[in-house]
């Protein structure tokens, strides 16, 4: 796949114990962006935020089991983007989505040895 050089990165912030169908809300996004073949996804855990709601989720020692922040990361073209969109607030109960131009300098992968 080839991405163009002016993409989009689509960011969506939600809370680890997100759940959609039964499994993570992450993994779900996940799941559907490779479905649709799009181009990439990764999830980042925080370690420490807030949301809306201004309720303070923590790694903390004492607080293990805490809801930590978790951001999924797409970059596709701003078309792709845009089709996942309607899915993705479909699978969302609560959460940010955030959308902004990226500018592709390297998207490849190793060739498979033989």
């Amino acid at each position: 796949m080839r991405l163009p050089e002016e993409a989009e990165l689509l960011r969506i912030f939600i809370g680890e114990s997100d759940r959609c169908h039964g499994k993570p809300l992450y993994e779900a996004i996940v799941l559907r962006a490779r479905e649709r073949g799009m181009a990439g996804a990764t999830v980042l855990r925080g370690i420490m935020g807030f949301g809306a709601d201004s309720r303070m989720h923590t790694a903390k020692v004492l607080r293990l089991s805490e809801d930590l922040p978790i951001i999924v990361e797409i970059v596709d073209t701003p078309d792709r983007i845009a089709a996942l969109l309607p899915e993705l607030d479909a699978m969302m109960d609560e959460g940010l989505v955030t959308l902004e131009r990226a500018r592709v300098i390297v998207y490849r992968h190793s060739k498979p040895t033989a």
